[in-house]
């Protein structure tokens, strides 16, 4: 530690999305960082689809990673909402000042970071499943499954929904819940339907919710969201098989006036994501502990539907290295949660909201149907902006938590 008491050294734990970007945003902050992944393999080819929000490029543009989404998305320049009849309740878009949100595949995503984090000599480390955790006077030591163990000033968990970490600093911390919803989707190379001329599609199906968006060289991804009163794990959701399930999404769209059906008929059984039962994560009351705190799903893990959970993560990464770059890590923990906290659990909120709409039933459906485009008229896109229209301004000196 230097005589200020600021963090030099910082362990991150998790290797997916948030973790390699928090280490590269520690790096530029001038404290060394290496990530530990429980896991003994890459995650390549792993995860659906996704958007990265207006925010969230900016977050990577201020390590200077923006250009990373820029070659492997697809723009999409609004979310169009249609009713089970195929009638336009309303369309939606970030303000023009901006830049359209990008579609990227899970797995592009992940690769495309991995490889510039290494390509930034960002240690990353595969096989250390974190157990547990010591505390000196300078430092946290974390104690891997493998019986190894490494020490920083630092340890910062990105271990998704599930995180260890946040049972470490909070063993009492939630759970996440069941949503009520199971999801699956499908990368089409050939949809053999014309473009959608960059809007996705958000469906409110009578029996599920269905979305899509078709490509100008006729690809598609679409997905679904399907009621599911039982939870179940991502493993017993595979284990029912990827034809089963094809035959039960076929039914559940019989009756929508959408390209649902058709899309899902035209899909190989084998191109089938099965990405399991979507999950809310309750407030997390305890961010930090010590020499410890959460970033990502660890923390503020959004719904899916809110289409903005990887463009927080990437938010908070980046402005937790601003903290640390500039305050000790007891103050940097403290600015950086009061700089977040507000504003994640906001989108949180209009994730659960989103959710609720799809899980509507017959009354419910009827009335979001009749009163969700007069209610859209109403609404100023301004109004709306703040979620897209979010700033990080690195040179920016963090304060302490007032």
């Amino acid at each position: 530690m230097t005589r200020t008491g600021k963090a030099r050294t910082a362990l991150v734990i998790g290797g997916g999305i948030a973790g390699p970007v928090a280490a590269m945003a520690l790096r530029q902050a001038g404290i060394e960082a290496a990530v530990y992944e429980a896991y003994d393999h890459t995650a390549d080819g792993a995860g659906g689809g996704l958007t990265i929000a207006p925010n969230g490029q900016d977050a990577l543009e201020a390590i200077g990673a923006g250009d990373l989404v820029r070659a492997i998305g697809t723009p999409v320049t609004a979310m169009g909402l249609r009713s089970w009849t195929g009638k336009d309740l309303a369309r939606f878009a970030p303000p023009s000042r901006l830049p359209s949100p990008q579609f990227v595949w899970r797995a592009d995503l992940y690769r495309a970071i991995y490889d510039e984090a290494e390509r930034r000599s960002v240690p990353i480390q595969h096989g250390k499943r974190l157990t547990n955790t010591t505390d000196t006077a300078s430092e946290v030591t974390a104690h891997f499954a493998d019986g190894t163990r490494a020490s920083a000033n630092i340890l910062i968990g990105a271990d998704g929904i599930r995180s260890t970490v946040r049972s470490l600093i909070d063993p009492a911390a939630p759970k996440p819940n069941y949503a009520g919803l199971v999801c699956f989707g499908a990368r089409m190379d050939q949809s053999g339907m014309p473009s959608t001329e960059g809007v996705m599609y958000m469906c409110f199906g009578k029996r599920a919710f269905f979305g899509y968006q078709i490509f100008d060289d006729s690809s598609a991804v679409w997905f679904v969201n399907l009621p599911h009163r039982a939870p179940m794990t991502v493993a017993e959701t595979q284990a029912i098989g990827a034809q089963a399930w094809m035959r039960t999404l076929r039914t559940a769209f019989t009756d929508d006036r959408t390209p649902a059906l058709e899309l899902i008929s035209r899909t190989d059984a084998g191109q089938l994501l099965i990405t399991g039962p979507m999950e809310n994560m309750p407030s997390v009351a305890n961010w930090t502990q010590r020499r410890m705190t959460l970033i990502g799903d660890a923390a503020h893990a959004a719904s899916s539907s809110s289409g903005q959970g990887a463009s927080i993560a990437a938010e908070s990464a980046v402005e937790l290295a601003r903290c640390l770059r500039d305050l000790p890590h007891d103050q940097a923990f403290a600015a950086y949660e009061q700089l977040r906290r507000p504003r994640v659990e906001r989108i949180i909120k209009l994730g659960a909201r989103t959710n609720s709409n799809k899980t509507a039933g017959p009354v419910g459906r009827t009335l979001r149907d009749l009163l969700m485009p007069t209610a859209m008229k109403l609404i100023n896109p301004e109004k709306m902006a703040w979620q897209f229209d979010h700033h990080i301004d690195w040179d920016t000196k963090a304060t302490p938590h007032t």
